[in-house]
């Protein structure tokens, strides 16, 4: 958003014809300035392009000198020019106005849609907020009520986070130019019942949620969070008819994370110093890759720590832990969320910097490590 105060500039600014030619001769290189008649036609105000083109006319202002200061007026520089020839005639008049407000034009920076508004899809969209991923956070959800005030309740924190815009509908044309689409939505997980369960609820919900999204955003990248999610991945990536890579799951990301966290308490070092991967199947039968464990860079069995968290039942435990720790929340909880919400975000990050950091995240892995079927499961991918 540009906000643009002039006032009173001509007691400050003498601007040559000499200068004024040098002005206008950079704003023709602004190819995005072609086609306004400030480039072409005698005695227009620059008022014209402010009008119009309020985002542009920053880089004049700064090429000019001006100093925005006030909300009360509106500086016209009035000139004559003829083709080939140098300005002969400069003016500067004052005139009444407020304030020239534009939010940005065109498509979004970094738009992001969450489908769902349930404890998950709030969880991965306030965690986008409060670290400004994004700068543009679309909810969608079947239920009107709920998400118009889940929507309310995180636009009214806009004065305590980066500057985000947050808005939400039942219907998917909100989701429009989408650079990344979260999906969420799906049947809740109870208590004792596996992942594998959800998956004919789940797939059902997935075949009216990922032809909307695409009708709109055909570009964007899709990431699934519903369990079981790597099954839900391949059925996505299925029916958008996509290029791999373009739909992935956050896979054993999380249970990546929570093998680290768990690693780290246990011999009170950061997690951001663990390396570990968790590999395979999200949730029951994912797989730790204990040869590749460090700390620090120093591999597990070279460490000499009291804990003893080198020995092999040790680890066990630890993994066991790991696999335990989502039917452990929603026990006591009822349900899972900020942990994969934090996850969620810091996938979308490397994926809108393009930042090349490595995620276990679930993809098609045919062709890997002799899989010759169309299966997705989570190895480590550059994202």
């Amino acid at each position: 958003m540009i906000i643009l105060f002039c006032l009173n500039i001509e007691r400050r600014f003498k601007l040559g014809a000499f200068r004024f030619v040098s002005i206008l001769n950079n704003i023709r290189r602004y190819s995005m300035l072609q086609d306004l008649p400030i480039l072409r036609n005698n005695n227009i105000y620059i008022s014209t392009l402010l009008k119009r083109r309020p985002n542009s006319i920053a880089k004049f202002g700064v090429s000019c000198g001006l100093v925005i200061r006030s909300q009360s007026t509106l500086v016209r520089i009035k000139y004559s020019m003829a083709p080939g020839k140098p300005v002969w005639n400069l003016k500067m008049e004052e005139e009444p106005m407020m304030f020239v407000r534009q939010a940005h034009s065109g498509k979004p920076l970094s738009k992001v849609t969450v489908v769902g508004s349930g404890q998950v899809g709030m969880a991965c969209a306030f965690s986008l907020v409060s670290q400004g991923i994004t700068n543009e956070i679309a909810l969608v959800d079947v239920f009107k009520d709920k998400l118009t005030g889940e929507v309310m309740d995180l636009q009214q924190g806009a004065a305590f986070t980066p500057s985000v815009k947050v808005y939400g509908s039942t219907d998917y044309a909100v989701t429009k130019d989408s650079k990344i689409c979260i999906i969420t939505a799906g049947a809740r997980q109870k208590e004792g019942e596996t992942r594998l369960q959800l998956i004919e609820k789940n797939v059902q919900i997935l075949k009216q949620v990922v032809p909307e999204l695409l009708k709109y955003s055909p570009n964007a990248i899709l990431m699934l969070v519903t369990n079981p999610v790597d099954v839900l991945t391949y059925c996505a990536w299925r029916i958008s008819g996509r290029p791999v890579g373009t739909v992935i799951g956050t896979g054993t990301s999380l249970d990546t994370g929570r093998l680290k966290f768990l690693i780290a308490e246990k011999i009170d070092i950061s997690p951001k110093n663990i390396h570990i991967w968790i590999i395979g199947e999200h949730g029951d039968n994912s797989v730790p890759v204990w040869s590749r464990l460090q700390v620090g860079g120093v591999n597990i069995q070279e460490l000499n720590h009291p804990s003893g968290i080198k020995d092999p039942k040790s680890l066990d435990e630890l993994h066991t832990a790991v696999v335990n720790s989502a039917y452990d929340i929603i026990r006591l909880k009822g349900y899972t969320s900020w942990a994969i919400g934090l996850n969620v975000a810091d996938i979308c990050r490397s994926i809108l910097h393009n930042s090349r950091r490595i995620h276990a995240v679930s993809t098609l892995v045919k062709g890997f490590h002799g899989v010759e079927d169309e299966v997705f499961a989570s190895l480590p991918c550059v994202l």
